[in-house]
């Protein structure tokens, strides 16, 4: 699947594609929520962990009076008991897309999934179909060997994969073993070949990103984190846990795992948060090394002119 054959429509691929981008706790939402108001944006969320019902303290979703005031999209889409992955996003961004186009309303797509914006902008490889003897071998080998043997062998053969997959998506990393097993290439030699630079959305893309020095950075993540623990994280992850439960792509939230051991007594508090803040930190990383591989205006997040400067680049008309 390409971008252009799930965003196709006519007149959405005559119209710039804009984004607001950043590593996690940058203060993307609170740009956004200026920069639609002022330029009559809609938001639409470009999160993996957005889509998900109940979500809400842990992904630091938008909060019901932030929705009332801008309209957003892409939010909200399924259970966490159920599988969500960036074809069914790609699929749900084309419909909010025209949905605005219908409507005569501009789109700002805000979040932090860099490999969302991938697909987004250059497409989607998904590789040769589902091998299902090939599949059950590596899956085999991945119940003995545990999620993160099996991406230090991932890491091994497949280095740009490994870096862009967490170790406990497993789903994902048995996907790119399975892909070089089958072909002989690398899954991210297969994508970098397939989905190139340059395309036509891409070339019509306005992306700015939000970045912070690393010291700046490491205070906001903490800050945040304290106030979601403060929020009723825990309370939210135990209800989910006894209702829907988390199916195997929200269970790949950063700092649920940590929020539930923390009240069953497996860590302190202090425990939750530093492990959540050591991984949150990581994951910023892993973002700004996505964000490498576009053409993003980079604005100081503290900047007091950030807003005027944003819509410099994304534009007003």
């Amino acid at each position: 699947m390409s971008a252009d054959d799930a965003l196709d429509g006519g007149p959405l691929d005559e119209r710039p594609l804009r984004a607001l981008v950043g590593p996690t706790a940058a203060g993307k939402s609170a740009l956004a929520l200026e920069l639609a108001e002022r330029a009559g944006f809609e938001v639409l969320s470009l999160d993996s962990m957005l889509v998900y019902r109940g979500m809400d303290v842990g992904t630091a979703k938008p909060t019901p009076d932030q929705r009332a005031r801008v309209p957003h999209h892409l939010i909200d889409l399924v259970p966490p008991s159920e599988r969500f992955d960036v074809s069914r996003w790609l699929g749900a961004a084309r419909e909010a897309l025209a949905d605005l186009s219908r409507r005569e309303r501009r789109g700002l797509f805000v979040g932090g999934t860099g490999f969302y914006l991938a697909a987004l902008l250059r497409g989607l490889f998904e590789g040769p179909p589902t091998d299902p003897a090939l599949r059950a071998r590596v899956e085999a080998r991945a119940a003995e060997l545990g999620p993160q043997a099996l991406h230090a062998e991932l890491r091994r053969v497949d280095p740009p994969s490994a870096e862009r997959l967490h170790p406990n998506d497993l789903r994902r990393v048995v996907r790119a073993l399975e892909v070089l097993e089958q072909t002989g290439r690398p899954l991210s030699s297969w994508q970098a070949e397939w989905a190139g630079e340059g395309g036509p959305r891409e070339a019509r893309a306005r992306v700015v990103g939000l970045e912070l020095a690393p010291a700046q950075l490491a205070a906001r993540i903490r800050a945040r984190t304290v106030a979601m623990l403060d929020g009723g994280w825990r309370e939210e992850a135990l209800a989910l846990r006894e209702g829907e439960s988390f199916g195997p792509s929200a269970v790949q939230a950063l700092g649920y795992a940590e929020v539930l051991a923390w009240a069953d007594g497996e860590l302190t508090r202090e425990q939750a948060l530093e492990r959540i803040v050591q991984r949150t930190r990581r994951f910023a990383r892993r973002q700004l090394t996505w964000y490498r591989k576009f053409d993003v205006t980079w604005i100081p997040a503290d900047a007091p002119d950030r807003a005027e400067r944003a819509l410099e680049v994304l534009g007003w008309c």
